[in-house]
């Protein structure tokens, strides 16, 4: 695995990183050396993780934002820049899931998924690559899901969001490799946090949060000359 100096200097945004996932990974950059911003919408729990982050000496930098709002990405990436300098990494990691037959749910249902899983990440997108593509270089990494690659009953609105992801990840790597600035999508299975839709699984033979995050810390770590634009994680045991 990298150094724990292998991100000094570095700067990271990881976004739905008040718990969970989003925390494992900004945990870990951290631990690697790079100072960090996080992003909520519970002001609380948000706190609670930023001081859990610099108890372990990690530099960080905690904004309540809703990550459906393009004028708040667009504050969350001023604060960064002027609290920490020019973002290296972005994270999208914000995510909810509504689970049932899609007929039974409402407009208002699919936006907020859309918007939240989706949207969230053009959003956030747009407003780090153009300081990216000014210097030349930048990882993007985009927390898509299985559930992006394989439809299954109940999943409709959520699996749409997922597939919606990969197409956004795989056009933006396009447009954006020729500046230096690698785009990838990580599509792990259910992973043992407090997300919805674990469908009764055996919690035990889940994916754990760190397993998303070592694979964002290889991804960032990787040589320069290539990039993997995808990556797919499974537990070993079938839950």
């Amino acid at each position: 695995m990298p150094s724990e100096d292998a991100l000094a200097g570095k700067v990271a945004l990881i976004t739905g990183a008040s718990r969970g996932i989003g925390f494992a990974i900004a945990r870990r950059l951290g631990r690697m050396g790079a100072r960090v911003a996080i992003c909520g919408r519970d002001q609380a729990r948000l706190d609670q993780s930023a001081s859990s982050l610099r108890d372990e000496g990690i530099e960080t930098l905690a904004v309540q934002a809703d990550v459906a709002s393009g004028d708040q990405i667009s504050a969350l990436v001023q604060k960064t820049h002027q609290k920490f300098g020019p973002i290296d990494i972005l994270v999208n990691n914000a995510g909810i899931g509504l689970f049932g037959p899609f007929h039974e749910f409402g407009e208002n249902d699919w936006n907020r998924v859309m918007d939240t899983n989706l949207k969230s990440v053009f959003l956030a997108c747009r407003a780090v690559a153009p300081e990216m593509i000014r210097r030349q270089t930048g990882h993007i990494i985009n927390i898509s899901s299985l559930a992006g690659k394989s439809a299954f009953a109940s999943g409709a609105i959520y699996c749409a969001s997922k597939w919606g992801v990969l197409g956004l990840t795989g056009c933006m790597a396009e447009d954006l490799r020729g500046y230096g600035i690698r785009v990838s999508a990580i599509c792990p299975g259910s992973v043992a946090t407090d997300f919805a839709g674990h469908g009764g699984k055996d919690a035990s033979k889940l994916l754990q949060p760190d397993d998303v995050a070592h694979a964002v810390a290889a991804l960032v770590t990787q040589a320069p000359g290539s990039f993997i634009s995808e990556v797919h994680i499974r537990p070993t045991r079938k839950p």
